[in-house]
């Protein structure tokens, strides 16, 4: 096994954040040949203002959203797990791919410590395995044990916090932790009462969808 340069941890952590912010932004993934993501079972969410994915995606890929408005729908994938408009290993639709496939960022995983489900995304495990963040700085150390802190706490105390408040998915649990790291970076500890440090979280989780990032 290689490993894969992730980036400066603390210059992919910021630019991650501004793009749960920036819903646009989407992610700057180094992904080379690598197309596991469109070859692990996924569903793909597209809004419906997403003009130009929708007219490149058959309509009879497509349906309706479960719990979403109308309009947002989901497309899925074939008896191979592979993405539809995958052809010839390769995205068929790539410069108008949903926002859903823009934002997708593997390394959220190498970086909290969440894992992938390795049965059934094998290929994603298997990369997220040679991930290298790169640490040149007292900075980057600080943030990067902060992340998996965070992480490690929501992983393993998912009880100090009020039912169905955390996420379910692997995904989003590392992109939760992503989002209120800072309380661990600016001193608490899961030696602390664990309720006091999950309204702690959640007070993180309010500030960062009103603060402006830096």
């Amino acid at each position: 096994m290689s490993d894969v340069p992730a980036g400066e941890f603390s210059s992919w952590l910021r630019r991650t954040r501004r793009a749960q912010r920036v819903k646009t932004l989407g992610a700057d993934v180094p992904c080379g040949s690598c197309n596991a993501c469109c070859r692990s079972s996924f569903f793909v969410h597209v809004e419906p203002h997403e003009k130009k994915a929708l007219a490149r995606i058959p309509k009879k890929l497509l349906f309706p959203a479960p719990g979403l408005p109308k309009g947002h729908v989901l497309m899925g994938f074939n008896a191979k797990g592979h993405c539809p408009m995958l052809v010839a290993n390769r995205c068929s639709i790539y410069e108008d791919r949903p926002q859903t496939c823009r934002d997708f960022d593997c390394r959220v995983f190498a970086a909290t410590g969440f894992e992938v489900d390795a049965e059934a995304r094998a290929e994603i495990a298997a990369r997220v395995k040679e991930w290298r963040f790169d640490l040149p700085t007292a900075q980057d150390e600080l943030e990067r044990r902060a992340v998996l802190a965070t992480a490690a706490f929501l992983r393993d105390r998912r009880d100090a916090f009020p039912p169905e408040t955390l996420p379910v998915s692997a995904t989003q649990q590392a992109l939760f932790a992503l989002k209120v790291y800072r309380i661990f970076l600016d001193g608490v500890s899961d030696a602390q009462d664990a309720t006091a440090v999950a309204k702690a979280v959640m007070a993180e989780l309010e500030r960062f969808g009103t603060e402006t990032l830096a």
